[in-house]
């Protein structure tokens, strides 16, 4: 079983400069390979770091540009700025959340009305479907809070396709698990697998595909490949980019969530930090695993705002803040946002302010922009 990662920026930078130094180079050719939970991954691994901002997509695609060069990072960078592309889209289209949300808890009742739904919603978390690969995906998630990029997307397709149970369940599933869930890209990655983010194209797993790429540990039988895209009468409804506020000149109090653990590159213009406080809103029926990295991932930041501020950190409670204005880096939509208090001053990131107008429509247009988005 493979370690769960340490959620540290001080980590996560290594990882960074591990990944970059060795298998970065070969990112691009290997990438699709899932070779097994006993092997080193083909992917950077980096993607727990990201989800927190214990790491920013920023930092990480300059990075890989220095080191690998404008080709040599092209195809990694672009996938880390999917990550930023879900959020801006999501953002822009927060229906798709609070659809999904609603599809689950309808999911929940047709379980509790369904007895044959419910058997096989029991095995497929259960990892005792028969079905080859799809069960060892179910248990290497949750026992290590991890799959391959390919694995989730044969396992969400076979879940939605094959099993024909509700994608809304399985993202749930995924974001109780998963050390890198966030709203944003694990919501739009289950409706871009059942056709609904690009809406008709839906992606099914094939047998020769899984075989091919888990270099022939899996070769599933009796998959659906011919399945129609999911539908849905109206997709989500695009609304204008909510404006960010800015900080505000003098003493503030600073909230950190887990969206964003970088207090040191936060765009703070010329307010002075006084306190920080930490907002920890975990997923709903989050893991262990998880709740455990979210926490660690806090107070690794803390204590980095503490030194970096010269001033008391500790989690929020009840009139933390005394008299001092609040601001808090920009939560996206989700648990974290749900969570903030009343009057906060939320601030954006630049490159969120450049990237997430780009990211209302079709990941393309933000591609395109990637070379600006990241230019010195």
């Amino acid at each position: 079983m493979r370690p769960s990662p340490v959620m540290t920026r001080a980590a996560g930078l290594d990882a960074l400069a591990a990944f970059l130094a060795g298998p970065g180079a070969d990112y691009a050719a290997a990438r699709n390979t899932d070779r097994g939970p006993a092997a080193p991954p083909t992917t950077s691994a980096l993607s727990p770091y990201l989800r927190r901002r214990l790491l920013t997509e920023e930092e990480v695609a300059r990075e890989a540009i220095r080191a690998l060069g404008e080709r040599g990072a092209e195809k990694f960078v672009s996938e880390v700025v999917w990550r930023t592309y879900f959020k801006g889209h999501l953002e822009t289209h927060p229906e798709a959340w609070t659809r999904c949300l609603a599809g689950h808890e309808a999911a929940q009742a047709r379980l509790a009305a369904e007895p044959p739904l419910r058997r096989i919603h029991a095995r497929a978390v259960a990892g005792e479907t028969g079905i080859d690969g799809f069960d060892a995906w179910a248990a290497q998630l949750v026992a290590e809070g991890w799959l391959h990029n390919h694995a989730r997307m044969w396992f969400s397709s076979i879940w939605i396709f094959t099993l024909r149970l509700p994608w809304e369940l399985g993202a749930a599933f995924f974001l109780r698990h998963l050390l890198d869930g966030d709203p944003a890209s694990n919501t739009l990655s289950w409706r871009w697998v059942a056709g609904l983010h690009t809406r008709g194209k839906a992606y099914l797993a094939r047998r020769d595909n899984v075989r091919e790429f888990t270099q022939g540990r899996h070769d599933p039988a009796g998959l659906d490949e011919g399945a129609a895209a999911l539908e849905e009468a109206i997709p989500p409804r695009e609304v204008p980019l909510a404006p960010a506020d800015t900080a505000p000149d003098g003493p503030i109090a600073l909230l950190l969530h887990l969206d964003d653990l970088n207090p040191e590159s936060l765009p703070l213009g010329c307010a002075r930090v006084m306190r920080v406080a930490g907002l920890v809103a975990s997923a709903d029926g989050a893991s262990e695993r998880v709740r455990a990295a979210d926490e660690a991932a806090m107070a690794d930041a803390l204590a980095r705002a503490q030194a970096r501020f010269g001033c008391p950190a500790g989690p929020a409670r009840e009139g933390w803040a005394g008299d001092l204005p609040v601001v808090t880096p920009w939560a996206p939509v989700g648990p974290s946002a749900d969570a903030l208090p009343a009057g906060c001053r939320r601030i954006r990131r630049p490159w969120d302010e450049r990237a997430w107008p780009l990211s209302n429509r079709g990941y393309a247009r933000l591609r395109g922009a990637i070379p600006k988005l990241t230019a010195p």
